[in-house]
């Protein structure tokens, strides 16, 4: 995935979750239902954003940032802050 790629599906990740929160306030989805697709959307943009880091590191260092790949949620989810 190339880098404007993955700004492509991080705008659409966050236009989710805003569409999600307004759908909350006015009584379309359950809060339930909003925090459990808040998490994965949560989770999905954390991937897109350390692919993203990646990839213009990788650059950065001189190599083939194609070589990048996307890591488990597993492992991404588990960053020290």
């Amino acid at each position: 995935m190339r880098d404007d790629e993955i700004l492509t599906r991080i705008s659409a990740l966050v236009t989710e979750e805003h569409d999600l929160r307004g759908k909350l306030t006015a009584g379309e989805v359950t809060s339930d239902e909003e925090r459990s697709r808040i998490k994965e959307l949560e989770t999905a943009l954390d991937q897109c954003w350390d692919l993203l880091r990646q990839r213009r590191a990788r650059r950065s260092a001189g190599e083939d940032p194609d070589n990048a790949a996307a890591r488990p949620v597993s492992e991404v989810e588990n960053y020290r802050q």
